[in-house]
């Protein structure tokens, strides 16, 4: 081992101490290591099933119901379903073998070190998103019982979850083992009830007709625009696996019971998931029969205030019974959409910043942009938001489970997963290629440019192309780009880390000649001076890009390129990309109640300002880089 270069500042190891003190921190950075994983396989279980209290399941089924008849609803349901289960199976066992979160996952998983960052906003994404919608839920309801400001039940909703969440697993362990036998009684007692006392209700929903497709027949375009919505929980797997990464390791005493628990835990839910987007559809049905509007009925307060008030016979008693199922169903989601929101805004500032104040820091920013976006009142746009999510979502875990169920046991990528920066290429071409190729396209089907078909199974273009690139560009590129050196066989079982002096499992230290000492992973990552001199030059991002041009582009072309102007362009097309995303979004919701013509120029306008606003500033970014590196 060389001698270490460096000095270590006190300021710097102080830092890292704080936070490597995981009673607030829950790993969120870092492997989970088998000493932390004191949950047994059936708490573990249950931690990350109570996360299927969400409502918008109900939302969606009804939804789709309503707008594309019950057949088509029922077999888009039943099919993606099946790619649910499929899809989230490789990806909960992984995490659970390895004690990995879905950042750490897909690092080793085709993604590199800093392409992974990424799909970490796309994850980041989902988790606001849906806090939004479900606390959103929750504040309709806490306004129909006590009539305050929508604002206000807006701010109750979202702020209340904080404290809960500020103990990671520990407490939400606790709240969902407490909660989960009340939230399952109160659920299925409007379907029993209904079973038993009205079961010609049942008769009346298969023929459904769709407000859209004007008809209750099945339609193969009603299907695909029905599934389009559905696809975009192919992504909850991640909050789920944000779970599974505390499963004990499994032993031959605790296959059976190991093997049955993540099964359980992760793609499990969708199961309960699929009859719950049925009984969405039916509640919604009742509700119509009950002389709800349409806007009513795909009401998750309102489907249950509905039935209860049939189960109960009194309204005054089902509207106190409704909220506080509503209440008791948003919480037990939330604090699992805030904890993942929180490691993954963690994992993406990291790597960006080389500073973490801490996760608690990230869970109070997810909150935030979620409290905005129901203010913007993203429920009323739920299945347009969830569509244009969708194709996005789809291509990054299409090529996730590609790499982990095909490229890992045919010996296109290596065994294992590897997350340390130490050991990473930033960019891993494989699932970064096989994700935008599959974004992209997708994306254009939807947009219309590939006919009315190709738009209404768009997600599944994205799913089918991504697991088809991943395993082409691993073979093609002899999976060069997954470890950027050999990893080294510590024989200690517990290593020191030199610099905030912890001690950790050898999984997750590396040898680092920087310090000329082991050095944990966190510390590794963020670490701003060591320049990855442990790694060759073309391990980082900068060089494999120009590399890559240089590929590209005929001779003395490649040779010729400035790429200070490359790194601009590609600066000014993420944050380009980043505003039209969200004005696309916004477009999707107020397009519903105005026309859009108008509205339409209205919004090429503002991008077109924002557009040149970001060309200054990334100019100005690209700059201030240029001078830090000459600094050095």
């Amino acid at each position: 081992m060389v001698s270490a270069p460096q000095k270590i500042f006190r300021i710097r190891r102080e830092y890292n101490t704080w936070v490597a003190d995981e009673t607030l921190e829950d790993y969120a950075l870092r492997y989970t290591p088998r000493t932390a994983r004191r949950w047994t396989e059936w708490q573990v279980a249950n931690t990350a099933f109570g996360g299927l209290s969400f409502l918008a399941l109900e939302a969606i089924g009804a939804a789709i119901a309503l707008n594309y008849g019950f057949t088509n609803a029922a077999w888009a349901i039943l099919a993606m379903g099946v790619v649910i289960f499929l899809t989230a199976l490789p990806i909960s066992v992984y995490a659970a073998r390895y004690g990995l979160d879905m950042d750490l996952l897909t690092r080793g998983a085709g993604f590199g070190y800093l392409g992974s960052t990424i799909t970490s906003l796309i994850y980041a994404t989902f988790t606001f998103i849906f806090f939004a919608v479900e606390a959103a839920i929750m504040a309709l309801a806490l306004q129909m019982a006590f009539d305050w400001p929508l604002i206000a039940c807006y701010l109750l909703s979202a702020l209340v979850i904080i404290p809960m969440v500020l103990y990671g697993i520990t407490f939400i362990s606790r709240l969902q083992a407490w909660t989960q036998p009340v939230w399952a009684l109160m659920l299925l007692l409007p379907f029993l009830w209904f079973a038993l006392v009205q079961p010609q209700m049942l008769d009346g929903l298969t023929g459904l007709s769709g407000l859209s497709s004007g008809s209750a027949d099945f339609d193969l375009l009603s299907f695909g625009a029905a599934s389009t919505v559905i696809f975009a929980l192919v992504v909850q797997v991640g909050e789920q696996v944000d779970y599974l990464r505390f499963m004990p390791a499994c032993t031959p005493a605790n296959r059976w019971r190991w093997w049955f628990c993540v099964v359980m835990g992760g793609p499990g839910w969708i199961v309960m998931g699929m009859l719950r987007m049925l009984g969405g559809a039916f509640l919604a049905y009742v509700a119509l029969q009950f002389g709800a509007t349409a806007a009513q009925a795909t009401d998750p307060t309102h489907m249950y205030l509905s039935a209860y008030t049939r189960v109960l016979g009194d309204y005054g008693a089902a509207l106190w019974v409704t909220v506080l199922f509503v209440v008791l169903a948003q919480v037990k989601i939330n604090v699992t959409n805030a904890y993942a929101g929180s490691l993954a805004w963690s994992n993406v500032f990291a790597r960006l910043t080389r500073s973490h104040p801490g996760r608690v820091v990230w869970l109070v920013f997810n909150v935030a942009i979620s409290t905005l976006l129901m203010t913007l009142g993203v429920l009323g746009a739920l299945e347009q938001v969830l569509g244009i999510y969708s194709n996005v979502a789809v291509a990054w875990v299409g090529a996730l489970v590609a790499d982990l169920a095909i490229n890992k046991p045919l010996g296109l990528s290596p065994r294992g997963v590897e997350f340390r920066r130490a050991y990473l290429y930033d960019l891993n071409p494989v699932g970064l290629g096989a994700m935008g190729l599959a974004a992209l396209v997708a994306s254009l089907a939807y947009a219309g440019f590939m006919g009315r078909w190709a738009a209404a199974f768009a997600p599944a273009i994205a799913l089918l192309l991504a697991m088809v690139a991943s395993p082409l560009l691993a073979w093609a590129t002899r999976g060069r780009w997954y470890l950027a050196r050999p990893r080294e066989d510590q024989p200690q079982a517990v290593l020191t880390c030199v610099v905030c002096e912890n001690r950790f499992e050898r999984a997750d230290m590396a040898s680092c000649p920087a310090y000329g000492a082991a050095i944990c992973s966190l510390c590794c990552s963020l670490d701003s001076r060591c320049h990855d001199r442990c790694k060759p030059a073309d391990a980082r991002a900068g060089v494999q890009m120009r590399r890559a041009v240089e590929a590209l582009l005929p001779g003395r072309l490649g040779h010729g390129v400035n790429f200070r102007v490359v790194e601009y362009l590609g600066m000014f097309l993420l944050l380009a990309g980043s505003m039209a995303f969200a004005l696309v979004m916004v477009y999707a919701q107020e397009s519903l109640q105005a026309g859009t013509g108008s509205l339409k120029w209205a919004f090429i306008k503002a991008f077109s300002l924002l557009a040149m606003l970001s060309a200054v500033y990334a100019w100005w970014v690209v700059l201030a880089n240029d001078s830090r590196r000459m600094a050095r």
